[in-house]
């Protein structure tokens, strides 16, 4: 019997790929034996990202903008001809802009909707083919606790990443019959520069998150890695249109 988690050889695309989770995800698929292209629209932060990523293994850098199709395509285009195909896709590229609703307008609303919504809707049409080609695709989304939960302070992020586990859950049953499996993670509170920066406008939000999660403290990025590695392994060829959090209790806690 094939060993249930390997991933050597795998062909990986991450959206997002040069900080936070999505770099922690790039380090994870290299560690595994895969080889990955990571996408993000700052060509600075995907070359000191490709610094870190190479001496790992086969890595490269495409820049651009999930939400542009030429650059999709663009991506889709050169990850074919990087890696020879591709298998998996992770679509963690995001962005949050905080304020109560009446207080954010619609450059607002737009921006945080096409960076996690319609970028991912955008990303998985350009690898359909791709995914179809490879026999055993597979789409991992990033959502977020405000998939579920909401706030003051997160409306339209809490809208974009609802639509996001959605999207993922209509990808699969679409798109099972080309054997493609779609899921979603959900992180908790984790430390990255965009929670960085909420905790500096939301100055008990430390507390607040510390208090109400069970394990008592914020995730790494590489902790969500490992149910992404594991939603693209063959351990979860019968899995797809799930949503998985990866919070440390923090949705289960009344």
């Amino acid at each position: 019997m094939n060993y249930p988690f390997a991933l050597a050889g795998k062909r990986v695309v991450i959206t997002g790929g040069t900080s936070g989770i999505g770099l922690a995800a790039a380090h994870a698929f290299l560690d595994a034996g895969a080889q990955i292209v990571v996408n993000g629209r700052s060509i600075a932060r995907g070359q000191e990202a490709l610094q870190d990523l190479k001496p790992r293994g086969r890595a490269w850098f495409v820049p651009g903008d999930t939400v542009d199709e030429a650059d999709a395509a663009a991506l889709a285009e050169a990850a074919e001809t990087h890696m020879g195909g591709v298998d998996v896709i992770v679509c963690a590229a995001g962005l949050n802009r905080r304020g109560a609703p009446q207080d954010l307008g619609l450059e607002d609303w737009d921006a945080v909707m096409d960076a996690n919504l319609k970028g991912t809707f955008v990303i998985a049409r350009a690898f359909y083919a791709a995914l179809c080609r490879s026999g055993d695709g597979r789409i991992v989304t990033l959502g977020s606790m405000m998939s579920v939960l909401a706030n003051e302070a997160t409306a339209p992020y809490a809208a974009a990443k609802g639509g996001v586990v959605q999207l993922t859950r209509s990808l699969a049953v679409a798109w099972a019959p080309d054997g493609i499996r779609s899921n979603c993670v959900l992180p908790g509170w984790v430390n990255t520069p965009l929670t960085r920066q909420g905790r500096k406008d939301i100055p008990d939000l430390d507390r607040r998150v510390r208090e109400r999660t069970p394990l008592g403290r914020w995730a790494e990025p590489e902790e969500v890695s490992g149910a992404i590695l594991f939603l693209a392994s063959p351990a979860a060829r019968f899995i797809t249109g799930t949503a998985i959090p990866v919070d440390g209790g923090y949705l289960v806690r009344g």
